[in-house]
């Protein structure tokens, strides 16, 4: 693949694919430091483009990192966005159909526009795909499925939660293949006449703990969340089928000839989970400690950007207006993105500029503000001051060491956080979830002088 084009290849609107991993670790691809077992699809996507150093979650959860993907905005500006994850309330609690979002203003600009795979912005009938502009969805509006059943929970009472349109279908084999399988058929049906945008969101490598010749495992599974089973053998297999399933897609595009003006961006909800592999960071999932939003994160756009390292930091909520001002699309005015377009940093290969991100979760028990090298964070009534350039584990609290810093950065996460909805103790009940709880992870940030 080259890095440049003729002239009317570049003038032609992009094809643009974005595939989001749930619950993937830092370190769980080889070309992040994985020792354990290869993925030698995302390692090549990697080489081909772009791979991110400093890539954040807008959240340590899955539905709030997607209210800011979709939104490109602070979740916390939306109801739905503060449940973190959405569960209990999601049939009161979404995405407004009315909200501007990325699918809808390209396709608003022409582009044929695709959901395959997970939703969890909201139930029917209020919320969906098909309501904040995807032409065509295919997958779970929930937060978890069984791989092979399709479920949200275990019994032949439960329905199943897999949908075209808005409409339940029943399908055969291993969710990650069938999500692969859709976007591969789907992206076949393409033509170089109309650009297209596909979301392709993978539950994998989510719990329950199953791989892809693990049905009779499934079949007998009492549990779906994600104490109940697993082992770091069954993950390597979950890991492996996603990137086997990524190989697929970009394989498409390929065969297609689509692939050199395709921007395809790979990267995950929030960090990883029981288990993952986070080093150098320490953390997981509904910590806002790095290792549970710091994510792997790749792009690839032959035509327009060159192979690189890049050392910006970035969050979720800039996918909007830098895949936007990839497309020559204007984000909405009466909406205007919190994010930043860093298509400039990646295309001229300038050094990385400062940003300041912010993060809250569970009643403000945990905070956090990356400026620079630093980095505040509280947790419950401890609060840190971190280099996390040099001190990767958030191990030296520095707070002492340099307390104008450290007084800056509070001050500046309360003036940030008094722009935002609150965070109240109805938000609190309703959040609550048997698989998610902020309560089980207290003790392990209290053992590790959290």
């Amino acid at each position: 693949m080259s890095t440049t084009a003729n002239n009317s290849t570049v003038a032609q609107a992009p094809n643009i694919v974005f595939i989001l991993a749930d619950d993937l670790g830092w370190a769980d691809l080889s070309v992040y430091g994985q020792a354990d077992f290869t993925t030698p699809h995302l390692d090549a996507l990697a080489g081909e483009g772009v791979r991110f150093t400093q890539a954040y979650a807008n959240s340590a959860v899955c539905s709030a990192t997607r209210f800011a993907l979709i939104t490109g905005r602070y979740q916390y500006r939306l109801r739905g966005g503060l449940e973190e994850p959405l569960v209990r309330k999601a049939h009161v609690h979404g995405l407004p159909p009315e909200h501007p979002t990325l699918p809808s203003l390209l396709r608003d600009a022409g582009y044929d526009t695709a959901l395959i795979g997970k939703w969890h912005l909201g139930s029917l009938p209020t919320f969906g795909p098909l309501k904040s502009g995807y032409d065509r969805f295919f997958g779970n509006y929930g937060g978890a499925i069984d791989y092979f059943t399709h479920k949200p929970g275990v019994g032949d009472a439960v329905a199943r939660d897999l949908y075209e349109g808005e409409v339940p279908v029943e399908r055969v084999g291993y969710y990650t293949q069938l999500l692969a399988d859709e976007a591969t058929q789907w992206i076949g049906e393409r033509s170089a006449a109309k650009p297209f945008f596909l979301s392709l969101h993978f539950t994998a490598p989510h719990w329950p703990w199953v791989g892809p010749e693990d049905e009779e495992i499934s079949l007998g599974l009492k549990d779906l969340f994600h104490y109940d089973g697993g082992n770091l053998a069954t993950y390597a297999r979950m890991v492996r089928s996603l990137d086997k399933a990524v190989g697929q897609v970009l394989d498409a595009l390929k065969a297609q000839g689509l692939a050199d003006n395709t921007i395809v961006v790979f990267t995950s909800d929030n960090g990883g989970e029981r288990f993952s592999k986070t080093w150098p960071f320490t953390g997981q999932k509904t910590e806002l400690l790095e290792g549970g939003i710091r994510v792997p994160t790749l792009l690839r756009w032959p035509v327009r950007i060159a192979p690189q390292v890049s050392e910006q930091v970035t969050a979720t909520m800039d996918w909007l207006p830098t895949l936007l001002a990839a497309a020559g699309v204007a984000p909405s005015a009466d909406y205007p993105p919190d994010g930043e377009n860093i298509l400039p940093v990646l295309e001229s290969h300038a050094p990385a500029y400062p940003r300041t991100l912010f993060w809250r979760y569970k009643s403000q028990r945990q905070r956090a503000v990356r400026e620079g090298r630093y980095k505040y964070l509280r947790i419950n009534d401890n609060e840190f001051l971190f280099d996390v350039e040099d001190d990767t584990l958030e191990r030296a609290n520095l707070r002492d060491k340099h307390p104008e810093v450290f007084e800056r950065l509070r001050a500046a996460w309360e003036q940030w956080n008094a722009q935002f909805l609150p965070i109240t103790d109805e938000v609190i009940t309703h959040g609550l979830s048997p698989d998610i709880q902020a309560d089980r992870y207290v003790p392990d940030l209290a053992e590790r002088g959290m």
